[in-house]
């Protein structure tokens, strides 16, 4: 069988085992705009390595405009990346994306050169099995290690470590974890963070040193 068919069946595959709301091969084909834009990549990007660009480019600008996915045809992307609902998603030249790879609405895998800045990695690296969760921008020539997990609305800038999930603006590691569980979006209401939990300490030792100092000056010093 063809490379190019199977990888095709395997994108349909996994759609099928990672969207609840998808039962078959035919519905992923017919029904899925993450899949379409990843169809036209991939069909876009065999036309960049023949370096037919302009042609390449002009295939990815029609499938942007029919799916509302912009994948450079240019960017590197593995076996069984799955664009859920697929609206927004950008996806820079040199970004290079591995395998197993979940993908929400509205991520940017993005560069931080200035304007006219040409050549060289400008776009993150994101390794095996990690999710991105819906909006979340990832920015700059970064490393997103294998099994992380991005929350969603996330601004990543820097490298983020293996089995790691980090949340918020500028994003901040929330969780280590060498647990592999998919997390859908990124992020759960199981999932804690670290800024919030250190406030409350803060709060709670800031309400026991106003009890002491109440003690000890009879009061006078009390919350009035």
């Amino acid at each position: 069988m063809d490379s190019n068919f199977k990888q095709i069946l395997h994108d349909l595959d996994t759609i099928v085992a990672k969207d609840p709301a998808t039962t078959g091969r035919w519905e992923a084909f017919l029904c899925s705009p993450g899949y379409h834009g990843i169809l036209f990549y991939r069909l876009a990007h065999r036309l960049w390595l023949k370096n037919w660009k302009l042609a390449a480019r002009l295939l990815s600008q029609l499938g942007r405009l029919l799916t509302g996915v912009e994948i450079h045809p240019g960017a590197t992307i593995g076996k069984n990346f799955f664009i859920d609902h697929g609206m927004g998603v950008v996806i820079g030249e040199t970004a290079v994306v591995g395998d197993n790879v979940t993908m929400y609405h509205g991520v940017t895998l993005g560069g931080t050169k200035p304007f006219g800045g040409k050549g060289g990695k400008r776009h993150p690296t994101v390794e095996d099995n990690v999710v991105i969760g819906a909006g979340a921008q990832v920015l700059g020539p970064i490393v997103i290690g294998k099994n992380a997990k991005i929350g969603a609305n996330a601004t990543v800038v820097n490298d983020v470590k293996p089995n790691t999930t980090v949340i918020g603006v500028a994003a901040h590691c929330a969780e280590t974890s060498k647990s592999c569980t998919f997390v859908p979006y990124g992020i759960n209401a199981k999932t804690a963070d670290p800024f919030e939990t250190k406030a409350a300490e803060y709060e709670k030792r800031l309400a026991d040193m106003e009890k002491k100092l109440a003690e000890l000056t009879g009061g006078k010093n009390a919350k009035k």
